[in-house]
């Protein structure tokens, strides 16, 4: 099943519960989903392309949660938080932090990477090695600990 029936499954059920926060996080998914079908381009989205639109919602409300919580405003970050757990329902289970060390050192020993030089060739493989499964802040941390 693809993610927009998912999505629209889950809409349903929402709306029947009236959890007005997993909605609002569904139609955000289904609004994303239909401007990158209706992008001009022929092509069907990858599941790939449907996580990193995912992604990308996450990402967001996890910005706009940081920036509501340093003004001192718990009453907007709350929303934003609870519609990220909505949101990462439809991702991969993400990997720990230890998981991702060991792929980012396989990675550098593989390409014999041995400094910051190095660092966007590792960051580029492991980026792609773990698409969906870490996010790029955090996959960006260890390589830097890691070739520094």
């Amino acid at each position: 099943m693809g993610l927009q029936q998912k999505v629209m499954e889950q809409m349903k059920a929402a709306m029947k519960a009236k959890d007005t926060v997993a909605l609002e996080s569904l139609r955000a998914i289904k609004s994303a989903l239909l401007m990158a079908q209706t992008s001009g381009t022929d092509e069907e989205l990858t599941e790939d392309d449907e996580i990193q639109l995912v992604q990308k919602l996450v990402k967001q409300r996890k910005d706009s949660a940081t920036i509501f919580k340093d003004q001192g405003r718990e009453d907007l970050a709350e929303p934003e938080l609870a519609q990220i757990a909505v949101l990462e329902q439809f991702l991969p289970e993400q990997l720990t932090e230890e998981e991702i060390e060991k792929v980012v050192v396989q990675t550098i020993d593989a390409t014999g990477a041995s400094g910051m030089k190095d660092m966007g060739k590792v960051m580029g493989m492991v980026s792609k090695e773990l698409a969906g499964q870490a996010d790029g802040k955090t996959i960006s941390a260890i390589v830097k600990k890691k070739l520094a």
